[in-house]
């Protein structure tokens, strides 16, 4: 009732304005990531390694080595089908197999639940999974210098024996000293 009619008109066929088309962008290169891309080096079940192992990349063990692996600013991860007779440094590592020998790491040592250790553990931190079997001793103190002054380790042997630990975890793991 208020509306007014307005005369309808036929729809008028309308231009679509012309837009130029946009210039090619070049591709641009795509941008250097700032972090370094870290690659995994794996030595296979059936490889079997005599002597000193060392490195510069993170490096992942299925078969057997005999000796001394050395990857101090790296990660060693010990495969489940592993069997590692040597001495172990690095700086963190992670057992899922066998080793029999001392591991020494800078930041960590991480033996998971089907891990087998016989010899003695040197880092800040250790972790001992549920199922996993340790017998060795742990050296928690300073242990991330990867190496002790001989003088320390003369007095520390004098003054007391080294603890030995056998472990075959179902519960919660205690080390007492």
């Amino acid at each position: 009732m208020w509306k007014r009619e307005e005369p309808v008109s036929p729809p008028q066929p309308t231009q679509a304005p012309k837009v130029a088309a946009p210039a090619p962008v070049p591709p641009t290169p795509p941008a250097n990531p700032v972090r370094q891309e870290l690659s995994t080096v794996n030595i296979g079940k059936s490889v079997v390694i005599k002597g000193e192992l060392s490195g510069s990349e993170d490096l992942t063990i299925e078969g057997q080595v005999e000796g001394k692996i050395e990857l101090r600013q790296n990660l060693l991860t010990i495969g489940p089908n592993a069997k590692i007779k040597a001495q172990v440094f690095a700086k963190t590592v992670v057992v899922e197999g066998h080793v029999q020998g001392n591991i020494t790491a800078g930041e960590r040592i991480d033996i998971k639940d089907k891990g087998v250790v016989e010899g003695n553990l040197a880092a800040p931190r250790v972790s001992i999974a549920d199922g996993a079997q340790f017998r060795g001793s742990v050296d928690m103190q300073g242990a991330g210098k990867m190496a002790a002054s001989d003088s320390d380790a003369k007095s520390d042997a004098k003054t007391a024996p080294t603890p030995a630990v056998v472990h075959q975890s179902s519960g919660p793991t205690a080390v007492a000293r």
